[in-house]
């Protein structure tokens, strides 16, 4: 299980932001999830690892090297899928193939045009004309036409309809049948990597707060819901996040600090539950 991607103790300072001293790996073979709120830094890590923005200390190396190193020879096996349209607009699909196919040494149009083929996207129509969830199948044929070793994805599955979500998740799940590829997937929607991630990393306000085994991730956590009663009896400060209604609460634990009390539900908690209460707890303690 080699990791095609290593980050090591990651700094970079913006005007109003900063990435924290992000170490993180992405294994070949696997899906690696990013998850975090808008805002969390989870495009300024794919910039920094896209060699689009400099870091300002630590490492990042790509199949060994860093983009200091042989940056080209990197991007070469980066196949990249963006949210935002970075097309020619005016110009047809073929169009845009062309003036892309140029900057790869391994580009197989007949690898292009089996992907539009099976996406059913037509090669004549100019990009401006084609839907939201056409674009993000041109790009992705796109990005698989030229035999990466690591696909990178930025929210590519927002404002996409629940069919086509389900089709692009199980395109990616075929792409890492080929072990030697890895695909690294940001986004705020997670449930999409529920379904298909390995590994999920956890951003928020700059920081990884973890990365982990998608599973050992479930076992770690565990949701709590009971009353404002029995709230007021046990002790809270464990807590990772706490949502209180009129009627009772409900809060995010580490399965090491279970607390036993009669009148407590457990709970297997969601990706979302785990990130909602975990940026909740965070933002509460910030505020005093």
């Amino acid at each position: 299980m080699e990791n095609l991607v290593k980050m090591r103790n990651v700094m970079k300072n913006r005007s109003n932001f900063t990435l924290n001293n992000i170490n993180l790996d992405i294994k070949s073979g696997f899906i690696t999830g990013l998850i975090g709120p808008n805002g969390a830094g989870k495009t300024s890590l794919i910039r920094c690892m896209m060699n689009l923005m400099h870091i300002d200390s630590g490492e990042i190396t790509l199949f060994g090297k860093t983009h200091f190193e042989a940056t080209n020879e990197i991007k070469q096996k980066i196949g990249f899928v963006y949210d935002e349209n970075c097309f020619y607009e005016d110009l047809s699909v073929e169009q845009n193939k062309k003036i892309v196919s140029m900057f790869y040494n391994q580009w197989e149009d007949s690898v292009f045009y089996s992907y539009l083929e099976r996406f059913q996207v037509p090669k004549d129509k100019k990009i401006k004309q084609l839907s939201k969830g056409m674009k993000m199948k041109f790009s992705l044929a796109i990005a698989l036409s030229h035999h990466p070793q690591l696909i990178i994805m930025d929210e590519p599955t927002s404002g996409l309809d629940p069919i086509f979500r389900r089709e692009f998740l199980d395109i990616l799940l075929d792409v890492v049948q080929d072990e030697r590829k890895a695909i690294f997937f940001s986004t705020h929607m997670t449930k999409d990597l529920e379904q298909i991630a390995d590994y999920i990393a956890f951003m928020h306000n700059g920081e990884l707060v973890f990365s982990d085994e998608k599973e050992n991730i479930f076992d770690h956590y565990v949701i709590v819901k009971g009353s404002k009663k029995t709230l007021n009896e046990m002790n809270s400060s464990k807590m990772i996040g706490i949502k209180e209604t009129s009627v009772g609460f409900e809060g995010l634990l580490q399965r090491k600090d279970l607390v036993s009390h009669d009148n407590l539900i457990f709970e297997k908690p969601s990706l979302e539950d785990i990130m909602y209460l975990t940026v909740r707890g965070r933002e509460h303690a910030s505020s005093y």
